[in-house]
C-alpha cells in the first residue's frame, strides 16, 4: 500500500526569488531492490539488471564520493556497487547534465556490475530532512540509513561498505550497525583494492587536484578573468535577447585568438544575426573550452572585427565563409558558460626545459593538450620526467577566474609517443570513442553458429516470411574484404512482362531484442567506426560479419523492400515490405560487377561461386547474373534520369584508399575510382530510404526517425562563387537547381578539374544532415536538401548504424499496423527519439572526425620517412583552389591531400621562380588580389599564382611532438609537374558525370516531348521522387563508409 508523505523544494527563480513548493511524495513497500540475493523477487519486481552475487561485499557510495570520483567508480573491476537515489539526485542537481549522463550511461552499461536503488520511493529508506539540518548531512544519512535496510533486506548475507568523504559520518556510523562498515573512499582503495594501481593512483590525483583548488580559493589572488553571470541571469538575458546563446567553437589554426559562437536554439531567430559570433582572444572567451554552451554579450558594432585571412601553421581545408578578411563582423564576448561539455583529453607533458622554465614547484606542470584548440591545463604529478614520451589522458576539474589555466588531474597513459597504436588510441579518446570488449552477458544473448551447431532457419520463422530462396536471383555487391554485408539486390521479369526490383537488408533487430544488453550496447556506439587500418563494430561479429550478414550461399533473414516495374517505362506501379528470408547465390566485389557489365566473362575466375562449375553452367549462370547486373543498371539509370530530368545535383569529394601490405605497413595512398556500379548499388539504396521514410511516416507522423538536410546558408558559397568568377563562370546559389544547373555549366574543357574543384567548395558550404523525430518539428522542416527529397531517412545498413535498427522496428510496427495485428515493437515516444537522435548524431560526428583523422595519420606515415628531396613520390602535382594573404591552399589529386603553402616564410623571404621555373626564396613582399598572389623581389622579379593553376609541389611532413604531425607543402615551380610520360596529371577522369546517364536524360526529355500529356507526366513524377521544390542531390557520399576511408564531405554529413 502506498504512503503519502510531503516533500518541501526551495526552487530559485530566474530573478533570485525563492520558491518554497510543497509536493507529494509517494512511499512504496516494495522497490527492485537488483540484488542476486532478494528474498522477494517477485515482490521486487527485478526485472532488469542484478548485482553479481559472487562478490565479497556490496559497495554504496556517499553523495560526495559519485560526484567527485565517478571516473574511479567507473573501473570495471570495483564490482557490486549500489548507487543510491540521494546521490544520483545530488549528481543531477549540482554537477550538471553531462556528469548525469555519464552516471546514467555507467548503470545502463551491461559491463558494470552496479545497479541504482531508489531509496526516497521505499517506505522504510526514506527520511524526512529534520529542521535545521543542511542539505548535505541529510543527504549522507539517507545514504547511510538505506545501506542498513539494504543489509537486511538481503538478510545479512553481504555486507555493505558505504564510502564517504565526510569525517564526522565515519565516526558517527562507523560502528553503529554490524555488518554495514563506514569508510573513506581512499581507505576503501587501499585496503580492498590494494593491486589495482590505477585506480588509487587516479583517486590520489583526484584529491590532490581538489586540495589545490581549495589551496587556490583561500589564497584568492588577482582576478584574470571576470566573473561568469549566475546561471538566471544568464537564462534570464537570453530570453530577452539581451545575450546570445551558442557554442563555442575554436579555430585551430589560430587556437589563441580566434573563436566562433554557432547560435543554437531560439536565439537563431531571435538575435537576427546571418553569420557566427567572433570571440576574439582569450580574455574575451573569458575560461570558456571549445564545445560549451556559452551566453555571449555582443560588443557595440565600431568594436566588430574580421576573419584573419593569413595562413598559418596546420591550416588547411577551412569551412567556407561568407566573411571576406577585411570585413567586420558581429563580434562578442562571452559572460557565462550554460552547459561545459568538457571531456577526456589527450596531454603531453611538457620537454625537460620547458618544465624547468615554468618554476621550482615541479609537481604542478603545464601539460599541451593534443588537440590544439584547448588551451594548456594545470595538472599536479610526479611523474612528469618519466612520462615525458607518453600520451596521456588528463580531465579538466576547473577554471577559476583567477587562474590563467584550468586546472585538472592526471587519468592514465595512453602509449608512446609516435607509436602507432599510441596515436589511434589518441584519436578515439579526443572523439570520445569506447572501442572495450563486448561483455560476457552481452554475448551470451548472441544465436550460436559453430561447426558443431550450426545456425538454422526456424520453422516457426520461416512460416511468418516470405521465402525467396527458390524464386529470386539475389546478390550483394561490396568492396573487396566486406564482411559486413548489410544490402542485397535482386531483379526479375515477372510473367506479365513487368520488372521486380528487390532491396533486401539484414534482418538485425530479429536477432537484436529492444533493450537487451546488446541492443543498449549497440545505442551507446550508435554506429561502427571505420579508421584507416581497422574497424570497431556496433555489433559482436558474430552478428555483423555472420548471422546478419548476406554472405553467398547460405540462408539468411532479411527486410525486403520489393517493387513492382512497368517494363519499358519503369514506373514503379507497387511496392511491397515485409520480412523474408533468402540465400544470396553470389557476394561480388565492385570490380567484378562492372566488368561484367562491360562483358568481360573472364572474371569469373575471380568469383568464388563459379570456381567448381563445368563449363555449360557456368556460362549459363554468367549469362543469368549478368543479365541481372545489366538490367538493375538500366533501372537505375532511368531512375537517376527522373532525378536529372527534375535536376540532380552532383557533388565532389576527396576519397582516398590506404593500401597497406601484409604486415599492417602502409605501401601507397590510393585514390578511388568511381565504377558505374556504385552508382547502381547507390541509387537502389536512396529508393529503399526514401520509400520506407514515407512507409514509417504515414503510420507514426510524430514519432517516425527521419533525416533532414537543412539548406546551406548563402554566406557559405561565397568562396565558391569567387573562385568560380576567376575563371569566368557564374554560380547561381539560390536554390539546389540553379546551383546543380551552374555547377553543370562551369566546365573548363582545358582541365577537368576545375569542376572537381567547384563542386568540391559545394559541397564543403553544405550544412549538416541530422536524424530528427518527426514530432520534435513541422513538416516543412523534413526536407533533405541535398537529395531534394521531402522524407529521407536510413534504413540500409542496420550492421553498422544504430538509426537503421530503430528505422526496421518502425517498419515492422508500421507493417503490423497494415495487417491490423499487435505491434511487438517497444517504440520510443518523440522526447526519448529527440534525445537518441541527438546522442547518433554526435556519434556519427566523432566516427566522421576519426576516420578522417587516421587517414591523415597514415598519410603522414606514408611520407613520413621518405626523403622529399630524392624520393619521386614527394613531388606531385598540385592545384591552387585560395589564395591567402601569404600563400595559397593547394590541392594534390594523385593523393587526395589539400594543403597550404607558403609564398612568405618565417624569415620574411619570398617566393620566386627563375627561368627554369624552379622556386628561390628571396628578400621581397606579397601581393595579393581577388584572384591571384603576386610574389616580387627586391631584384624586380615576380611570379605570380592565380586560382586553378597547376604547380609542382613537394611533399614532406613537420612532426609535432606535442600535436598530430602534419604535411607540409611547398611549392618548387609554377608549373605543372610532369610524369615519366610527359602528361600533366591532370585526372579529371576520376569522377565525371556519366555519359550513360546523360544519354538516357537525353532520350527522356525526347521522349517527354513527343507525348501529349507531358506536363502532367512531370508533375506526377516530382510528385513521386518528392522533388517539387527543386533538383535532387545524387551522393554516393550517403554510403561512402563503405566505399572509401576518406571523404570531406563526411564532415557535412550528407
Amino acid at each position: 500500500m502506498l504512503q503519502k508523505r510531503e516533500k518541501v523544494l526551495l526552487l530559485k527563480t530566474f530573478r533570485g526569488r525563492t520558491l518554497r513548493l510543497v509536493r507529494e511524495h509517494y512511499l512504496r513497500p516494495c522497490v527492485a531492490c537488483g540484488s542476486a540475493l532478494c528474498p522477494r523477487p517477485a515482490a521486487c519486481r527485478n526485472d532488469g539488471k542484478l548485482l553479481s552475487s559472487d562478490v565479497t561485499h556490496y559497495v554504496v557510495p556517499d553523495w560526495k564520493v559519485v560526484q567527485d570520483y565517478l571516473e574511479v567508480l567507473e573501473f570495471p573491476e570495483l564490482k557490486g556497487i549500489i548507487f543510491m537515489q540521494t546521490a544520483c539526485q545530488a549528481v543531477q542537481h549540482q554537477r550538471g547534465r553531462r556528469q548525469y549522463n555519464k552516471l546514467r550511461s555507467l548503470l545502463k552499461d551491461a559491463r558494470h556490475d552496479c545497479i541504482l536503488f531508489a531509496n526516497e520511493f521505499q517506505q522504510h529508506c526514506y527520511i524526512p530532512r529534520e529542521r535545521g539540518e543542511t542539505l548535505e548531512k541529510w543527504q549522507t544519512r539517507s545514504i547511510y540509513n538505506a545501506a542498513v535496510w539494504y543489509y537486511h533486506h538481503c538478510q545479512q548475507r553481504m555486507p555493505v561498505v558505504m564510502v564517504t568523504e565526510d569525517t564526522e559520518a565515519v565516526q558517527q556510523y562507523g560502528s553503529e550497525t554490524e555488518g554495514v562498515f563506514v569508510i573513506s573512499f581512499k581507505s576503501y582503495l587501499d585496503n580492498f583494492w590494494p593491486d589495482l594501481k590505477a585506480a588509487r593512483e587516479l583517486c590520489e590525483s583526484i584529491l590532490q587536484c581538489r586540495r589545490e583548488r581549495d589551496s587556490e580559493t583561500q589564497e584568492s589572488p588577482g582576478k584574470e578573468y571576470p566573473e561568469h553571470l549566475p546561471l538566471e541571469v544568464l537564462a534570464a538575458g537570453v530570453k530577452s535577447g539581451r545575450y546570445v546563446q551558442g557554442i563555442l567553437s575554436v579555430n585551430k589554426h589560430r587556437a589563441q585568438v580566434e573563436a566562433f559562437v554557432r547560435l543554437e536554439g531560439a536565439s537563431i531567430k531571435d538575435s537576427g544575426l546571418l553569420s557566427d559570433i567572433l570571440v576574439h582572444g582569450m580574455k574575451a572567451r573569458n575560461r570558456a573550452i571549445h564545445g560549451d554552451v556559452v551566453a555571449v554579450e555582443l560588443l557595440p558594432k565600431s568594436e566588430w572585427k574580421g576573419r584573419t585571412a593569413a595562413l598559418c601553421e596546420n591550416d588547411s581545408e577551412d569551412k567556407a565563409s561568407g566573411e571576406s578578411p577585411s570585413e567586420p563582423m558581429p563580434t562578442g564576448r562571452v559572460v557565462g558558460v550554460l552547459q561545459k561539455n568538457w571531456r577526456d583529453y589527450v596531454v603531453t607533458f611538457p620537454s625537460k626545459e620547458e618544465v624547468q622554465s615554468q618554476g621550482k614547484n615541479a609537481q604542478k606542470i603545464l601539460v599541451i593538450p593534443w588537440d590544439h584548440r584547448i588551451p594548456k591545463i594545470r595538472i599536479s604529478t610526479q611523474q612528469a620526467e618519466a612520462l615525458q614520451n607518453f600520451r596521456v589522458v588528463v580531465r579538466i576539474d576547473s577554471w577559476e577566474s583567477t587562474s590563467l589555466y584550468p586546472n585538472g588531474h592526471f587519468v592514465r597513459v595512453l602509449g608512446r609517443i609516435g607509436d602507432l597504436e599510441g596515436e589511434i588510441a589518441t584519436i578515439l579518446v579526443e572523439n570520445s570513442i569506447s572501442v572495450v570488449p563486448f561483455s560476457e552477458a552481452q554475448m551470451c544473448e548472441m544465436p550460436v553458429n559453430t561447426p558443431e551447431n550450426p545456425w538454422k532457419v526456424r520453422p516457426e520463422e520461416a512460416r511468418k516470411r516470405r521465402d525467396l530462396r527458390g524464386t529470386h536471383l539475389v546478390f550483394s555487391i561490396d568492396p573487396k574484404g566486406c564482411e559486413d554485408v548489410d544490402d542485397a539486390l535482386s531483379i526479375r521479369a515477372l510473367s506479365c512482362g513487368d520488372l521486380e526490383l528487390g532491396v533486401h537488408i539484414a534482418d538485425v533487430t530479429h536477432f537484436v531484442a529492444p533493450n537487451s544488453c546488446i541492443d543498449v550496447e549497440a545505442r551507446a556506439r550508435a554506429t561502427t567506426y571505420y579508421l584507416a587500418d581497422r574497424r570497431y563494430d556496433m555489433l559482436p561479429s558474430v552478428l555483423s560479419a555472420d548471422l546478419c550478414s548476406l554472405l553467398g550461399g547460405v540462408d539468411r533473414y532479411a527486410v525486403s523492400v520489393i517493387w513492382e516495374l512497368d517494363e519499358t517505362s519503369y514506373e514503379i506501379k507497387k511496392v511491397w515490405y515485409g520480412r523474408t528470408i533468402i540465400r544470396s547465390a553470389y557476394k561480388l566485389f565492385y570490380e567484378a560487377a562492372q566488368e561484367l557489365l562491360e562483358g568481360n566473362f573472364t572474371v569469373a575466375d575471380d568469383i568464388p561461386e563459379f570456381k567448381d562449375l563445368d563449363e555449360k553452367s557456368r556460362q549459363s549462370r554468367l549469362e543469368e547474373l549478368a543479365w541481372a547486373i545489366g538490367k538493375l543498371t538500366d533501372v537505375a539509370r532511368h531512375v537517376r534520369a527522373k532525378r536529372d530530368s527534375c535536376g540532380a545535383l552532383e557533388l565532389e569529394g576527396v576519397e582516398v584508399r590506404v593500401q597497406l601490405d601484409e604486415k599492417k605497413n602502409i605501401h601507397d595512398l590510393i585514390p578511388k575510382q568511381p565504377l558505374e556500379v556504385h552508382e547502381t548499388v547507390a541509387e537502389c539504396m536512396i529508393l529503399a530510404n526514401h520509400w520506407v521514410a514515407r512507409k514509417i511516416w504515414e503510420h507514426f507522423p510524430h514519432q517516425a526517425l527521419l533525416r533532414q538536410h537543412p539548406p546551406p546558408h548563402q554566406e557559405f558559397f561565397a568562396e565558391l562563387r569567387e573562385c568560380a568568377r576567376a575563371k569566368g563562370f557564374s554560380i547561381d546559389t539560390r536554390s539546389n537547381k540553379t546551383l546543380a544547373d551552374s555547377l553543370d555549366n562551369a566546365n573548363d574543357p582545358s582541365d577537368p578539374i576545375v569542376n572537381r574543384l567547384l563542386r568540391s567548395m559545394a559541397t564543403q558550404a553544405m550544412a549538416n544532415a541530422l536524424y530528427f523525430s518527426t514530432g520534435s518539428c513541422g513538416e516543412e522542416e523534413f526536407r533533405h536538401y541535398g537529395l531534394a527529397l521531402d522524407k529521407y531517412t536510413h534504413f540500409t545498413s542496420p550492421i553498422r548504424r544504430y538509426s537503421d535498427i530503430i528505422v526496421h522496428r518502425l517498419l515492422m510496427a508500421a507493417i503490423s499496423k497494415d495487417k491490423k495485428m499487435e505491434s511487438k515493437e517497444n517504440l520510443l515516444s518523440n522526447k526519448d527519439l529527440e534525445e537518441l537522435c541527438r546522442h547518433i548524431n554526435n556519434r556519427n560526428r566523432a566516427a566522421q572526425r576519426a576516420q578522417k583523422l587516421s587517414t591523415e595519420l597514415f598519410q603522414c606515415m606514408y611520407f613520413k620517412d621518405k626523403d622529399p628531396e630524392t624520393e619521386e613520390r614527394c613531388t606531385a602535382d598540385g592545384v591552387i583552389y585560395s589564395i591567402r594573404t601569404n600563400g595559397v591552399l593547394v590541392f594534390i589529386p594523385r593523393f587526395g591531400i589539400k594543403g597550404a603553402a607558403y609564398l612568405k616564410n618565417k624569415e620574411g623571404l619570398v617566393i620566386t621562380c627563375g627561368a627554369d621555373s624552379h622556386s628561390e626564396w628571396k628578400p621581397g613582399s606579397l601581393q595579393r588580389c581577388q584572384n591571384k598572389i603576386t610574389s616580387t623581389t627586391t631584384g624586380g622579379e615576380s611570379v605570380t599564382f592565380r586560382l586553378f593553376d597547376h604547380v609542382t609541389v613537394r611533399i614532406s611532413v613537420q612532426a609535432v611532438r606535442c600535436h598530430s604531425d602534419t604535411i607540409r607543402l611547398e611549392i618548387v615551380s609554377n608549373r605543372p609537374y610532369l610524369t615519366p610520360d610527359t602528361e600533366p596529371l591532370h585526372p579529371g577522369s576520376l569522377l565525371p558525370k556519366s555519359e550513360l546517364v546523360k544519354e538516357v536524360t537525353r532520350s527522356l526529355e525526347e521522349a517527354r516531348l513527343a507525348q501529349d500529356a507531358e506536363g502532367d507526366g512531370i508533375r506526377d513524377e516530382c510528385r513521386q521522387y518528392c522533388q517539387t521544390k527543386g533538383r535532387s542531390l545524387y551522393a554516393l557520399l550517403e554510403e561512402i563508409k563503405d566505399l572509401a576511408l576518406l571523404d570531406v564531405s563526411d564532415q557535412h554529413g550528407i
